[in-house]
């Protein structure tokens, strides 16, 4: 007994030490993770490193077009060096572990004493895209020993790479690459010839390597297929001869090899394995040759294979259909002869950028079903052999450039189900009146025109197509059509369930509507329909109840339809997308059960915002702007309908009172648009919590609220209006927190009562503007909420106000103008280097130009008038090339306007109201005003003295004389007197701010 109490006690004080022990190897780690406290001889390595280069605030490139801002401005001493930007330090012990100084705009020579090499302890350095002036790779390199990534591309480094570089072994990433962008002819790296074979033998655990345009004049050597951990491996423009090795390509890790550009480069292709890894390989522009392997089939996770301008040759193999993942193909400027594509079924490269001609060659492949060719840049006829596609069922050959009769040649195919010709340039359609007799089986045709006024020929009568059963869609658009032939009776087109008629000149409602048996899909816009819209339409779905198909989308937008909506509508109870925007509906707004997109905008709805609304739990898109809507946002909205919102476009109407709390729960509103109605108060506090919000307008109204920074947690916001309001305070948070928006590209606060200056750094984290644009991704339109329509906006851009029906994701612009903010124009506008519109006119501005506006390569408008800037134009914005709008007028500047072509191009007002500009280019510019040549010059008032002075003494010469008039203006203009100048000059500049 007492040894088993002896055991228990034993065991009870073995798991009470264990407990103190992991509490205290807790706190230990949780003290030791808060503090973060560098060592103080780390700290001084790093202030030594920052005070060896010339460091600038703010550096712009235009011939490298990138930016850069310095990390080490945060650098300061007697503070934790942990908590300084680009330093990262370990966890536990407070070591400094990461370095990451690229894009700080270091200038100098990188030195082998550097105090770099103190610090020991680095695991990752990053020095790209600074300017180290040609130096050479320091060898002391090789005592950084734990090193596990360095980055020294893209930094103006030059001369041999040091051989010692090659003892960091524990590295697993490389990258020592430049470009012609980035570098002139000096300051490229090289490698001796051993570089690679003791890199193949050291760095055994490297995953990634780029060294394109290093010089190497060498081989790859055979060692390189031992790394077993490669990733990627980049290589273009080094100059690389000999023989590829060809097991390199078959590391089973390597996913992206770029070989291009090294004309002496020799190589074939492996038989690739099922467990390869790739997903991009380029040998463009080099000497590889032979087969392309049916095994290319392996390749499962392949997205992109460049191969052109090489030696392959023989057939392209039909593998390479399996490739499902492939979207970049490029096998240009080779040798192939045909191939064994002639089972091929399924030839789709849509979305690419392929251009000409379609190649004859295509031809070969004689059993293909489904031909795809849809948005790339194809031109011209289809080849006159098309019938050769003897199996061919679908031609998807929308949104090309295809021009002439191409439906003629496609008549040749009788097999054809499906024709999609969406979005050419067709201008001849004499082909549409013989496809029910040469395709009988026809299923679905779309063939729209850009051509919308220039089709040859008169309208076609649908009636053509009434042979045609099988028809189940049919999409015609901007061709002239007749359905006056078809009548109620006639059995036209049983199967249609999807009927797009939109711009084809028709004038009323199709009769052979009312059979639609099986319509889902009904789209009349923008005809000439006149008149009421017929009853019978909205009870459709009350004469086929028993039907499996009911009608889900109707739209009649862009006619002249006039009266009310019938309340019969609420009969259709799978009725989902209704548009009856662009016409002349009255009354009031109508609503049905499971209605999830409703547009009537620009119509003539009157009255409130109905209360039903608020019952509709799926609406998605609500959007009766350009209405005469009155009467208060109901409060109702809050409990059904804003949980599935998605858009919700009120503008233009005549809406009162407050905009209400009710976004609580609007967790999927992307649009928010209340702009030009008659709303005050404050913005809801409720919007904060819209995560998805992307555009927020309040425009026009009369909202009386400070900057609303508390909506700043709005990550996803790109278009922010509050244009025309009764806004005050300052545009920056007193509390210092950050403006916020990382994503904000449009931003309109103009004329309203915002006071204050701009911080120096105001516009430092403006990411989306500040960011280098990627030229790789197509530019797209920003969409409303239902993902179908595109949100539109009106803006001040270059002077003018514009609706802009679409909005590009691109399109950048900052409205600051009317407003009462004074001080210096901060120097760090010039980060914003995607920016196209820049307004801070009207306002009391002070000091110079900033200089850095030179960076804004893209500028394409620039209003600076209406403040009290002084100085000289910088010289260095006559650069600017994209810059059609420049406006200076009415300030004080200085000297002459820059001889860029851009300035010579303004009219002569864009400058007026500086009366010390001069120089033969402002005499250029302003050459058909002739102004007369003072007395005294140092004397001279002004032209807006002038003019205010001029009209003072003809009023004060009615009433006493002329004579008494004209001494009293003279003594105006000419003297400036005190009493004249204290008196009339500041009635002036208070009308010109009113103004």
């Amino acid at each position: 007994m007492k040894a088993f109490l002896s055991n228990q006690k034993m065991s009870f004080l073995f798991r009470s030490i264990c407990f103190l022990f992991l509490v205290s190897s807790f706190l230990n780690t949780f003290v030791s993770s808060t503090q973060h406290l560098c060592h103080s001889d780390q700290r001084d390595a790093l202030l030594e490193l920052k005070s060896e280069f010339l460091i600038q605030k703010l550096r712009w490139d235009i011939s490298e077009a990138w930016s850069s801002f310095p990390k080490t401005e945060s650098w300061v001493n007697k503070s934790d060096c942990c908590s300084w930007d680009g330093i990262t330090c370990a966890a536990n012990s407070g070591k400094v572990i990461g370095l990451d100084l690229s894009f700080s705009n270091l200038h100098g020579q990188l030195k082998s004493n550097s105090s770099l090499f103190r610090m020991r302890h680095l695991r990752d350095l990053n020095l790209a895209y600074n300017n180290f002036t040609g130096s050479p790779i320091p060898a002391e390199f090789d005592k950084l020993m734990g090193l596990e990534r360095l980055n020294l591309s893209q930094s103006s480094l030059s001369g041999q790479t040091p051989i010692k570089l090659l003892q960091l072994t524990k590295l697993v990433s490389l990258d020592l690459s430049s470009s012609f962008e980035y570098s002139d002819d000096s300051s490229f790296l090289s490698i001796d010839e051993s570089f690679l074979h003791l890199l193949a033998q050291n760095l055994r655990n490297l995953r990634e390597l780029d060294m394109s345009y290093v010089n190497i004049s060498s081989e790859i050597p055979h060692e390189f297929s031992n790394l077993r951990s490669l990733r990627s491996l980049h290589l273009s423009y080094c100059n690389l001869s000999g023989e590829f090795p060809s097991s390199v390509l078959l590391i089973p890790s390597l996913e992206s090899i770029r070989l291009s550009f090294n004309p002496n480069l020799r190589g074939n292709l492996p038989m690739f394995r099922k467990n390869n890894s790739l997903v991009a390989l380029s040998t463009k522009s080099t000497g590889f040759s032979g087969p392309i392997p049916d095994s290319i089939s392996s390749l499962k996770h392949l997205t992109s294979l460049t191969l052109s301008f090489s030696k392959f040759s023989r057939k392209i193999p039909f593998s390479l259909g399996n490739l499902s993942h492939l979207s970049i193909l490029d096998l240009g400027g080779n040798n192939f002869v045909g191939g064994n594509l002639k089972q091929l079924t399924v030839f789709a490269v849509e979305n690419n950028k392929l251009n000409g001609n379609l190649p004859v060659s295509i031809l070969n492949f004689t059993q293909l079903r489904t031909l795809g060719l849809s948005s790339n840049q194809f031109t011209g006829f289809l080849p006159p052999n098309i019938s050769q596609f003897s199996k061919l069922e679908s031609f998807l050959g929308g949104d090309d450039s295809f021009t002439g009769d191409i439906l003629s040649s496609l008549l040749k195919i009788p097999s054809l189900t499906d024709i999609r010709l969406s979005y050419n340039k067709f201008s001849d359609f004499t082909g549409i009146g013989n496809i029910s007799l040469f395709l009988p089986n026809l299923q679905r045709i779309s063939i729209e025109s850009r051509n919308f006024n220039k089709v040859i020929g008169p309208g076609v009568d649908l009636n053509v197509f009434s042979p045609l059963k099988q028809l189940y869609w049919l999409l015609f658009l901007g061709i002239p059509l007749s359905t006056t032939n078809i009548t109620s009776e006639s059995d036209f087109l049983p199967n249609l369930a999807y009927l797009f008629l939109p711009g084809c000149n028709i004038t009323e409602f199709p009769e052979f509507i009312r059979n639609g048996r099986k319509l889902r899909r009904l789209d009349l816009s923008n005809n000439i329909i006149k008149g009421q819209v017929p009853d019978w339409l909205w009870r459709l779905p009350k004469l086929f109840e028993r039907a499996k198909f009911l009608l889900l989308l109707l739209s009649s937008s862009g006619n002249q339809l006039n009266g009310p909506i019938p309340d019969s509508i609420g009969l259709l109870k799978e009725l989902r997308i209704l548009n009856l925007s662009s016409n002349a509906f009255t009354g009031h707004i109508p609503s049905s059960q499971n209605l999830q997109y409703f547009f009537g905008s620009k119509n003539n709805f009157t009255g409130e915002i109905p209360r039903s609304v608020c019952g509709l739990s799926s609406l998605a898109v609500l959007d009766l702007s350009d209405n005469n809507l009155n009467g208060s946002i109901p409060w109702c909205l809050e409990t059904l309908m804003m949980s599935s919102l998605s858009d919700l476009n009120l503008r233009n109407n005549k809406l009162s009172g407050i905009l209400p709390e009710i976004f609580q729960n609007a967790k999927s509103l992307i649009t928010l648009d209340v702009s030009h109605n008659r709303l005050e108060g404050k913005i809801p506090a409720s919007l904060g919590g819209c995560s998805a919000l992307e555009v927020l307008n309040v425009g026009s109204n009369t909202f009386n609220d400070m900057f609303p920074f508390h909506l700043n947690s709005l990550q996803k916001l790109q278009v922010l209006v509050l244009r025309s309001n009764k806004f005050n305070g300052t545009l920056h948070n007193s509390d210092g927190v950050w403006f916020g928006f990382p994503q904000l590209k449009i931003i309109d606060v103009s004329y309203n009562d915002f006071v204050g200056t701009l911080p120096f750094d105001y516009f430092l984290n403006w990411t989306a503007i500040s960011s280098k644009r990627d030229n790789n991704i197509e530019p797209e339109y920003i969409r409303s909420g239902s993902g179908n329509s595109y949100y539109s906006l009106v803006l001040m851009s270059k002077g003018v106000a514009m609706e802009m029906e679409r909005i590009l994701t691109i399109y950048t612009s900052i409205d600051f103008s009317g407003n009462q903010l004074h001080g210096p124009i901060p120097d760090s506008v010039g980060l914003l280097t995607e920016l196209l519109i820049l307004n801070l006119s009207s306002n009391a501005f002070t000091g110079h130009i900033p200089s850095t506006l030179a960076n804004l390569t893209n500028l394409e408008s620039l209003d600076l008038s209406q403040n009290k800037i002084s100085g000289e134009i910088p010289s260095e914005l006559g650069a600017l090339s994209y810059l059609e709008v420049i406006n200076i007028s009415h300030n004080q500047l200085v000297g002459s306007i820059p001889q860029g072509t851009q300035f010579q191009r303004q009219n002569c007002s864009s400058y007026e109201g500086n009366p010390g500009l001069n120089g033969p280019s402002l005499k250029d510019v302003c050459s058909h005003i002739k102004t007369p040549t003072p007395p005294q010059p140092e004397l001279v008032a002004t032209k807006e003295e002038e003019e205010s002075f001029s009209w003072m003494a003809a009023g004060l010469g009615f009433a006493p004389g002329v004579v008494f008039g004209l001494v009293m203006g003279y003594i105006a203009v000419s003297y400036k007197h005190e009493w004249f100048m204290k008196r009339f000059g500041r009635n002036k500049q208070q009308s010109i701010r009113t103004r």
